[in-house]
C-alpha cells in the first residue's frame, strides 16, 4: 500500500465504533473565513475556523488562494454500515500530486481546538500527526472516533484528526457525492470499494468574498 493510501485508510480505523468519544465543546462564536468549493454537482460553502484552528485553516486557505485545489476531485466515499444512516464521509483534494502539495503542517488536535467531528465538519486527511497536506474530508454524519483521545489506552487514538471548519451550505451536494457510485475494484486495503467510479471535480475553490 502506498504512503498516500495508508493515510487515507487510517480514516477507516478511526471511524470504528470502538473509537467513539463523547463530549461537546462550548465557546463563543469564533471568527471564520468562508470558502466556496464549486463542484460539478454544485457548490459547497465552508466556514473555516481561522481562530480556533489557525494553522490548519491557514493551510487550506493557501491551497485556495494559490488555486491548488482547482481541478482536483472528490475521489472517495467511505460508507459505514453501522449506526444511523447515512454514516461516513467524502474525501477529496490533491492526492499527493507533486505539483500541488505544500509542506506538511503541524497537527491541531480537537482537544486543543474544541472543534469536534460532527456532521458537516471538514477535517484534514493525514497518515501520522504532522503529515497533512492538501487532502480533506467532509463528515456526512457525526464521527466522534476522529476526535483526539489523549487518555485512550491505544496510542494511535491519542491525536485524532484535525477538524478546522464546517459546511454552512451545500450539504446536499456533499451527500450527492457520498451517494455516487463506487468502483468495487478501486482502492487498496481499507479503501477498496470506497473510491468513486467517476470522481467529482472541484472546478474552483475560492474565498466567498
Amino acid at each position: 500500500m502506498t504512503w498516500f493510501a495508508r493515510f487515507c485508510a487510517l480514516f477507516a480505523l478511526f471511524a470504528s465504533p470502538l473509537a467513539a468519544q463523547e463530549g461537546e465543546a462550548t465557546s463563543t462564536e469564533p471568527r471564520s473565513e468562508l470558502v466556496v468549493l464549486e463542484t460539478t454537482l454544485g457548490d459547497i460553502t465552508i466556514a473555516l475556523e481561522v481562530e480556533r484552528a489557525p494553522i490548519t485553516a491557514a493551510n487550506f486557505l493557501r491551497y485556495v488562494d494559490e488555486h491548488r485545489l482547482d481541478g482536483t476531485v472528490f475521489y472517495r466515499a467511505m460508507r459505514l454500515d453501522w449506526g444511523d444512516q447515512p454514516n461516513g464521509l467524502v474525501q477529496g483534494g490533491t492526492q499527493m500530486h507533486p505539483d500541488r502539495i505544500l509542506p506538511p503542517i503541524a497537527h491541531e488536535p480537537t482537544n486543543v481546538t474544541g472543534i469536534r467531528h460532527k456532521a458537516g465538519t471538514i477535517s484534514m486527511a493525514r497518515y501520522e500527526p504532522g503529515t497533512a497536506t492538501g487532502d480533506f474530508s467532509i463528515m456526512i454524519s457525526d464521527q466522534p472516533g476522529f476526535d483526539a483521545r489523549p487518555d485512550s489506552s491505544d496510542p494511535g487514538q491519542h491525536d485524532g484528526f484535525a477538524a478546522f471548519g464546517h459546511v454552512v451550505s451545500g450539504m446536499e451536494v456533499a451527500r450527492a457525492i457520498f451517494d455516487a457510485p463506487t468502483d468495487p475494484e478501486k482502492g487498496d486495503g481499507w479503501m477498496k470499494g470506497q473510491m468513486l467510479a467517476e470522481p467529482v471535480r472541484i472546478v474552483t475553490a475560492r474565498r466567498a468574498n
